[in-house]
Order: C-alpha cells, then sequence, then structure tokens
C-alpha cells in the first residue's frame, strides 16, 4: 500500500516543513491549505524538486462538508490516507473578560472540531475493521496547552489542551486497529503566526531564555511529526512530545 499523508494547514510555517519532510520519507502528499494556493503551489513543488509526489488541496478544515470532500479527493488522487497531520490552528490573543462567543466559536471550529473530523475521515480509512491496514495521526498541540497560555492566551491554550486529551483518548480507543495517535507540543517557534502579536521581536526577546538558547524553527518541529509517522515509533501511541528547547 502506498504512504499517503495529509496535512492539514500545510502550505505555510510548520505544516509546510511536515509535508516537505513526509514527501522526503516516501509519501505521497495532500497539502491541504484554505487560503494560500500559492503557497501551498511551492510547497508542492519544493516536493516534487526532491523527487517526491505531492498536490494541493483547498479546504477549510472547520467545515464538515469540506473535510468530507477533501478526503474524498485524496481517494481519488492518491489513495486512501495512512497518515495525518492535523496541523490547522489558529491563535488569538485577547484577555477572558474581552471575549464573544463568536471569537472562541471561530478558534474551537479550527483548533478543535477540525481535528476531530480529520481523524474520522483518517480512521473510517485506516482501521482494520474498515479494511484498512493501520496508520498514524499526529495532532500538532502545542507546550501552551499544558502551561495555561501565560495570559491573553487562555482560550488558544485551552483549545491545545483539548487537543492533547483528545490525543490520548483516541489513541487508546483505535490502538486495536492498527491506528496510532500521538501529539507533538511546539513551544516557542519562529514562524509568521506570530506576527500580530510581536512577531520577530518576541522570538528575539524569549527565544535566549529558552534553556537551549534559541527559539525552534518550523524543521524542528516536522523532524518530530514524521518521526512519530514511521516505523522507528511503532511502539510509540497517546504520548505527547514536547518540542520547546526545554521550555
Amino acid at each position: 500500500m502506498d504512504k499517503v499523508m495529509v496535512v492539514t494547514g500545510g502550505s505555510r510555517g510548520i505544516g509546510a516543513s511536515i509535508a516537505r519532510y513526509a514527501g522526503r520519507a516516501g509519501y505521497k502528499v495532500c497539502v491541504n491549505y484554505r487560503e494560500q494556493a500559492g503557497q501551498a503551489a511551492e510547497v508542492v513543488a519544493a516536493i516534487e524538486a526532491e523527487g517526491g509526489r505531492a498536490q494541493a488541496f483547498q479546504a477549510d478544515v472547520s467545515l464538515e462538508t469540506d473535510v468530507v470532500h477533501l478526503f474524498a479527493k485524496v481517494d481519488e488522487t492518491f489513495g486512501p490516507v495512512t497518515a495525518l497531520a492535523n496541523n490547522a490552528g489558529i491563535m488569538q490573543v485577547a484577555l477572558v473578560e474581552d471575549m464573544t462567543a463568536e471569537d472562541l466559536n471561530r478558534l474551537w471550529a479550527t483548533n478543535i472540531t477540525s481535528a476531530f473530523l480529520c481523524a474520522r475521515e483518517a480512521v473510517r480509512r485506516m482501521a482494520r475493521k474498515h479494511g484498512g491496514g493501520g496508520g498514524a495521526i499526529v495532532n500538532l498541540s502545542s507546550i501552551a496547552g499544558k502551561k495555561g497560555g501565560r495570559g491573553q492566551r487562555v482560550h488558544y491554550a485551552a483549545s491545545k489542551g483539548a487537543l492533547n486529551t483528545m490525543t490520548i483518548g483516541l489513541a487508546t480507543e483505535v490502538a486495536g486497529e492498527g491506528i496510532r495517535v500521538n501529539a507533538v507540543l511546539p513551544g516557542l517557534i519562529d514562524t509568521d503566526m506570530h506576527g500580530p502579536w510581536g512577531g520577530k521581536k518576541r522570538i528575539e526577546t524569549i527565544g535566549p531564555t529558552i534553556p537551549l538558547g534559541r527559539a525552534g524553527v518550523p524543521d524542528d518541529v516536522g523532524a518530530a511529526v514524521v518521526w512519530l509517522m514511521s516505523d522507528d515509533a511503532s511502539f510509540i501511541t497517546g504520548e505527547l512530545l514536547e518540542v520547546g528547547g526545554g521550555s
């Protein structure tokens, strides 16, 4: 069976790094994006330039209809998914006293609902009881999910805490179907997600205070995710792997 990986939010940052590492590891890669078609095309081109196979697929994975359509298109293009990186997510910065239900619902839909919906479609294809050959799911969480967000990110941290719980529970639920489920918890990573909230200044200020002396880069996370998908991690499931330089 061909190795097929779906990377949600794969057009930039950590998602793009996961996709490139997956291509090098021999996966046929679905580079999912919501709006950044040009950036997704660049990721596909980079994978193909290294001899891999990839295609960009547009979908808003917070919407059930889009998720169902996405996995159906991957079936048609590459075959059933054998690995899923639940990477799509957004950050919001606000005090609890200033939050609205609209903001919270958007955050939950993107950070939590999307992970459940994509995991559902993946399990339906991977599970032995459905004729699948097993597989691996890695959820992209955050160290904030353990530490509470440290001010103005409580709701973001709560969404990642929920993702951690989902990881542990789903790992138990599908272990007998040959499916492993783990999470990677990045610390401070130098991506454009931080742009609206301090950007490079935040990276430059906080990075040197991390025990390893720097902020992470997307490849620090991408390598860990694809390793957890690999046979080298075949006896690992339900784990929350921190990639934070000791933070």
